[in-house]
């Protein structure tokens, strides 16, 4: 595993694991990597220092993981705010993976129960659903993942 200190267009930075550098380019190449923060999928590695551990043995600041699968608690305010809504939003909606906009349309048209959901789209889908009216918004974090 490797960490990256990673920075999005707009200027927010933040840290994510990956497998390997190969994963984090494969990644990054079909904008599976987002801003933590904003989302955004313009992002690329910041300037940032090595950590060489000596042994195998876990140093004794390194972060734990927590319940939702980060490394670390949130450190920004920014962060802790997208962290709530993340929560809120898992908490009162059901995840329907890639069914997403076949499930927002059908909700749309009545022909499925009215719910909160949140899912995952192509971005043809979505801009498909936005032109025909049906009121989806894309969420600041990448559904059904735990990170980065």
């Amino acid at each position: 595993m490797i960490k990256f200190t990673l920075k999005c267009a707009e200027g927010h930075q933040f840290d994510s694991w990956f497998h390997s550098t190969a994963t984090f380019d494969k990644l990054d190449r079909t904008g599976m990597v987002t801003c933590a923060i904003c989302g955004g999928t313009d992002v690329e590695k910041a300037m940032m220092a090595p950590t060489v551990q000596a042994g195998r043995k876990r140093a004794a600041n390194a972060p734990e993981q927590s319940a939702q699968g980060t490394l670390s608690a949130p450190a920004s305010p920014a962060e802790q705010a997208l962290a709530r809504l993340r929560q809120e939003i898992e908490s009162n909606s059901e995840y329907v993976g890639h069914d997403f906009a076949r499930e927002a349309r059908d909700i749309h048209d009545g022909n499925a129960p009215e719910r909160a959901i949140y899912g995952e789209a192509k971005p043809e889908d979505a801009k498909k659903l936005i032109e025909d009216g049906v009121p989806v918004t894309p969420l600041p974090f990448r559904a059904g993942r735990k990170s980065n």
